[in-house]
């Protein structure tokens, strides 16, 4: 486990267990009357420079939570310390938390006005320790525009109010997200610290390629590398056997990358990570875990973006996944991220070329030939469909141009047979393609934003399975007909575009992605300059 760096976990562990802590609070000499007043002052004034503490107080009578020497105050002290000594493990700042810092403002509180102000001291610890564990320490958009979640602010008059009527210990506990995913990402950071206590992973492996077969010095390294990943059972083999091979395998589908058995370049980049690399993409997909802290659906739709892939999961299991193709990495075509309901289904869609699409491409192509883009149809404002020989496209540019472009339903439809809506601000939504050769690409980052599925109609297929014993007849019905039609669902779906770079599956398994975007690096930037750090040091 990680430790703090000013006060020795264990001794403190064991300060509390032992009761160390239940005299934190020094008495007061004077008499009851003038120590409660001189306390209540104490906690009037510091409690009224925040609006949900002030409120707390005054409902109280400015008596304290934390301050008695009764049992019940004495265990909400040493269980938030307690608790404190783990926010490293929560990819929390230590610094931040530092249980060190907090008994010394409470050890230096002598008078009973002070110890009022050392009271709401420890509530205001309590309130920032309690939003940062439910929803983050940083705010998404300030760290990537295309990072669009919207996180609730956390009810900081209900935190503190909850905690002063729950058992301290299970309302902590009760602090960090519930989901699965969150607990799985907490084991594995400790785990990956203990490795790094122990030495990490070893030599990177040099080289540039290695195949079945092989041996040396290269094929050694390779295999001390992947024992050391925990791919590989322990063995002396010198030779690129079967065994390695297979191990090659699980870590090239553990890193979304062909599992083909040969180590080439991208496979040894990949295996050549650092644990100090990885250590940071788990600890940022911890903070992503608390910025989206709420049920995501028994069914919902979660598309990472990284892993270029779209997948319905149910009850915490991936149910059907196909391969995607997301926005590409220049900063207009980037996949933003938020989260919107899926309500419908459009079968033979007809494309509605977005205005920057219109403008910056098909208009100069226009304005070279007419007859460009031929595909497309030109439409006024009032939805009628224009003779391209009436238009003089030389005469517009991209802020006055008057018209629009659409394509009508076909096989060659850039939407191609359907396309699955969630309706949002940003114009997103998940659709089929004609261009299935790019599927085929490990890196798959070619759209203008949205995402293109390699198998759209198994995934209409399953989406309608909930709601007719016939999904391909009913899909198919609509589709024979060759016109845009509408299929509501009976339930809408979550649909969750996400971007993770480390994530589990169910049985615990760590995976990680490339950055495509550069969204994990600047996260990660932005939590080291918060105090958050990967360490190996040890209790």
């Amino acid at each position: 486990m990680t430790v703090l760096s000013q006060l020795n976990r264990r001794k403190l562990l064991s300060a509390i267990s032992a009761g160390a802590l239940v005299s934190l609070l020094p008495g007061t000499r004077a008499s009851a009357i003038t120590a409660a007043t001189g306390f209540r002052q104490g906690v009037a004034e510091a409690a009224s420079q925040d609006a949900a503490l002030a409120a707390f107080y005054r409902f109280r009578d400015f008596e304290g939570i934390w301050s008695g020497r009764g049992d019940i105050d004495i265990a909400r002290r040493n269980a938030f310390l307690s608790a404190l000594t783990e926010a490293p493990d929560h990819a929390l700042p230590a610094s931040r938390y530092d249980p060190a810092a907090l008994i010394n403002v409470l050890q230096s509180a002598q008078t009973p006005y002070e110890q009022g102000q050392a009271e709401v001291e420890m509530s205001r610890w309590l309130l920032r320790f309690g939003s940062d564990m439910k929803s983050g320490i940083l705010t998404p958009h300030e760290v990537d525009a295309h990072i669009k979640l919207v996180i609730p602010e956390s009810n900081h008059f209900e935190l503190i109010s909850d905690f002063a009527v729950d058992q301290p210990l299970a309302f902590l506990r009760g602090l960090p997200p519930r989901a699965p995913e969150y607990g799985r990402l907490t084991r594995e950071h400790i785990r990956l610290a203990d490795v790094m206590a122990q030495g990490g992973w070893g030599p990177v492996v040099a080289g540039t390629r290695y195949e079945p077969g092989e041996s040396g010095r290269g094929v050694i390294a390779l295999r001390n590398r992947l024992i050391a990943m925990d791919y590989l059972t322990p063995t002396a083999t010198r030779i690129y056997n079967d065994q390695i091979e297979a191990a090659v395998q699980r870590f090239q589908a553990s890193h979304g990358l062909e599992p083909d058995g040969v180590v080439n370049e991208s496979t040894l980049a990949e295996i050549n990570v650092d644990i100090e690399a990885r250590m940071q993409s788990v600890l940022v997909a911890m903070e992503r875990e608390r910025w989206t802290n709420a049920p995501r659906g028994d069914r919902h739709v979660w598309v990472n973006l990284c892993d270029f892939a779209a997948n319905i999961v149910d009850n915490d299991r991936i149910t059907f996944r196909t391969r995607a193709v997301v926005g590409a990495t220049s900063e207009d075509r980037q996949t933003p991220e938020f989260t919107e309901l899926m309500g419908f289904l459009v079968i033979n869609p007809s494309w509605s070329v977005p205005r920057s699409i219109t403008t910056k491409e098909y208009l100069p192509m226009m304005q070279r030939n007419p007859r460009a883009a031929g595909h497309l149809q030109v439409i006024d404002r009032s939805g009628r469909v224009v003779n391209r020989g009436s238009v003089n496209f030389a005469a517009y540019n991209a802020r006055n141009f008057p018209y629009s472009l659409r394509q009508a339903p076909s096989s060659s439809n850039a939407l191609g047979v359907v396309k699955f809506m969630f309706p949002n601000p940003y114009n997103i939504y998940l659709h089929d393609t004609p261009a299935k050769d790019l599927f085929a690409r490990e890196v798959r980052a070619f759209s203008h934003g949205c995402i293109r599925l390699a198998q759209p109609v198994d995934f209409a297929h399953v989406i309608l399975a909930r709601q007719t014993d016939d999904p391909e007849g009913l899909f198919d019905e609509h589709l024979r007909t060759g016109v845009e039609s509408r299929v509501n669902l009976d339930v809408p779906i979550p649909v969750h575009l996400d971007y993770r770079t480390a994530f589990t599956d169910v049985t615990g398994g760590l995976e990680f992605r490339r950055d495509i975007y550069g969204r994990d690096g600047r996260i990660w930037a932005a939590l080291a300059a918060e105090g958050v750090a990967v360490t190996s040091v040890r209790g």
